[in-house]
Order: C-alpha cells, then sequence, then structure tokens
C-alpha cells in the first residue's frame, strides 16, 4: 500500500477534474498539501472539504511572480518540498492555418514555460535537502499529436523533453523527474462528446474504454512514493493502450 505519511507536495492545477482526483488521493494517503488554482469558488469548497490542506489561489501565467509563489509554499511547508506536480493547464484549439499567435503563444506559455519556471524554483529548494520528485502531467496527443491541438501538442511534446532534461541535469542530486501522460479521461468535457463519437474513439483504444481521473491519480501516487525511487526521466503512459511509446 502506497504510504505518503508526511510528505510535503504542491500541486497545481487542483480544481479541474483530474487535478481534483489527484488531491483526494494525496489526502487520502497522508501527504501534507499545497493546492493551487485560479478559480476562487472551487479552492473554496476544496478548503471546506479539506480543513488540512493549504490552499493558495495562483496564476501560473504571472512569471514574475512565481520565485515568490514558491517561496511562499516552502515556508508553509516548513522549508521542505518533497514533491511537486505540475498539472495546470489549458486549450485553445483551432486549425493551425486559423490559429492565432496569442492563441500558440499562450498555450505555450503556461502548459511549457510555466511549469519549467515552477520546477526550476522548486529545484534550488530541492538541492538543499537533496532529494525530491517532479511529476508533470502531459498529454497523449505530445505523442501522438490531433487535430486542430497545435499549440497544446507542442507544449506536451515540449514538457516531455523537458523532464527528460531535468531527470539528466539533477539525478545525482537524488531527484527525480518523470511525466504522466493520460489518455481520454472520464470528464464534462468527454460528457459532450457525442454518442457515436465517443464509440468511434472507443474503438481506438486497447481497453475499448475513456479512463477514470482516479486512474492518473494512482499513478501520481505511485510516482510520488519511495515505490519509484529508481525511476526517472520517464513517461508512465495512461491511456488505456490508445497509443504505444
Amino acid at each position: 500500500m502506497i504510504d505518503l505519511k508526511n510528505l510535503n507536495i504542491i500541486l497545481t492545477g487542483a480544481t479541474g477534474v483530474i487535478g481534483n482526483s489527484i488531491l483526494n488521493k494525496l489526502v487520502s494517503v497522508g501527504s501534507n498539501i499545497i493546492a493551487t488554482g485560479t478559480n476562487e469558488d472551487k479552492l473554496n469548497k476544496i478548503q471546506d472539504k479539506y480543513k488540512n490542506v493549504n490552499i493558495l489561489k495562483f496564476d501560473i501565467s504571472d512569471h514574475s511572480k512565481i520565485e515568490e509563489f514558491i517561496e511562499n509554499c516552502n515556508k508553509i511547508l516548513s522549508n521542505k518540498i518533497d514533491v511537486l506536480v505540475n498539472n495546470a493547464g489549458i486549450t485553445l484549439d483551432n486549425l493551425s492555418i486559423r490559429m492565432k499567435e496569442e492563441e500558440w503563444k499562450r498555450v505555450i506559455d503556461i502548459n511549457l514555460t510555466s511549469t519549467f519556471l515552477i520546477s526550476k524554483n522548486v529545484i534550488k529548494k530541492m538541492l538543499k535537502t537533496k532529494s525530491g520528485k517532479i511529476i508533470n502531467v502531459t498529454s497523449v496527443v505530445g505523442h501522438s499529436g490531433n487535430i486542430g491541438q497545435a499549440n497544446y501538442a507542442a507544449s506536451k511534446a515540449g514538457i516531455v523533453a523537458m523532464t527528460k532534461s531535468l531527470a539528466l541535469e539533477y539525478g545525482k542530486k537524488n531527484i527525480t523527474v518523470n511525466c504522466v501522460s493520460p489518455g481520454f479521461i472520464m470528464s464534462d468535457m468527454t460528457d459532450k462528446i457525442s454518442d457515436a463519437h465517443t464509440e468511434l474513439l472507443k474503438s481506438r483504444i486497447s481497453l475499448n474504454k475513456f479512463g477514470n481521473p482516479d486512474d492518473v491519480a494512482n499513478t501520481i501516487a505511485f510516482l510520488s512514493s519511495n515505490l519509484s525511487d529508481y525511476i526517472t526521466g520517464e513517461t508512465v503512459h495512461v491511456n488505456g493502450g490508445m497509443y504505444f511509446s
């Protein structure tokens, strides 16, 4: 059984469907968590549900304040960050010939650049304790590509390459860096897909079904634990066999 008792964890994007499932799982196995997001109402609901979770409203697109944000997290967590889960991200879909430069830049800035800057500042703290785990949530489309998602796919593919580079740079300092790459996961978004298209998508998945948010959360809990101590620079695909790397 995975036990993360007293581990200090920062979770970005905690208010989404997958983020909420990750939060629930990490709380259930004993972690000390700082949960972040931009939706104040959803953050308040998290606080009402979990009195012992630290809530920090923060927009990761504000790059000038990321260093200060990590400093605040470090203080709250008694100067020891054990795990960082980079889950926050956005989509701004459009066919490539119609995609505005701002749509490209914003997705890259939030999904890739913000993830890098948060990781960079957390690594500085982990170097002082000579230990730590960083887990980046990417996507199956970062490996396969997808129509109308050139910006999103590029940002997620960039996270995979960045993860490998960080793993190489800091492995000797006992810091592991890995990715979790979800496929189609049940959410409000998949609920809006027509029945016919849902069946078509499922036919392309080996297990013939969409995943559950808990499938992602369980993988992140494993990578946060000492059971994964000898794994770094890897991408764990949670896609039911939709894509094989």
